[in-house]
């Protein structure tokens, strides 16, 4: 679809996807609720996309809260995804967008379509559904999530997600 990423104010795209264990986990349901930390990779058990999870599973406090959720995608099939999460102590959402393959990267334009995988986007999903921050790296460079932080704190400033709930 989009060759270019959504961007800041831009109505984040509605997905329903499968995480790791099989279970349908639809974006809209945070709406309202908390805010939603996308973070889309090219692969599984790649070591730029394993440090990066990583960082999110040893800071797990910043990045899963009463005020924010966390999911994680690629077109890695679930079952992937589950060996990886298995293997790697990832207790947040893998989502698989495997079939239609690549189609909710694509919906937020961060699907490499040569290469048939996502490129590193990062976009934060404020209560009201919009994109808050986001952030896109080629696919050998790993992201920076310091911005995310600072993203996610104007948000709890500013009463779009409130704290605490």
């Amino acid at each position: 679809m989009s060759q270019y990423p959504l961007a800041v104010g831009d109505t984040a795209s509605d997905f329903t996807l499968r995480d790791q264990n099989g279970a349908e986990v639809t974006l809209s349901a945070f709406a309202g609720e908390r805010a939603v930390l996308l973070v889309f990779y090219p692969f599984a058990f790649s070591g730029i996309c394993t440090g990066e999870l990583g960082e999110i599973r040893d800071d797990l406090a910043s990045f899963e809260s009463a005020d924010v959720t966390t999911l994680a995608i690629s077109c890695d099939p679930m079952f992937s995804l589950r060996a990886w999460a298995d293997r790697e102590g990832y207790f947040f959402p893998l989502l698989s967008d495997f079939w239609p393959h690549g189609a909710v990267a694509d919906a937020y334009g961060v699907l490499d379509h040569e290469a048939g995988m996502a490129r590193r986007g990062t976009f934060l999903v404020g209560r009201d559904g919009r994109i808050a921050w986001q952030l896109v790296n080629p696919t050998g460079e790993r992201r920076d999530f310091a911005g995310y932080h600072a993203a996610l704190g104007q948000l709890l400033e500013s009463g779009s997600v409130t704290k605490g709930g």
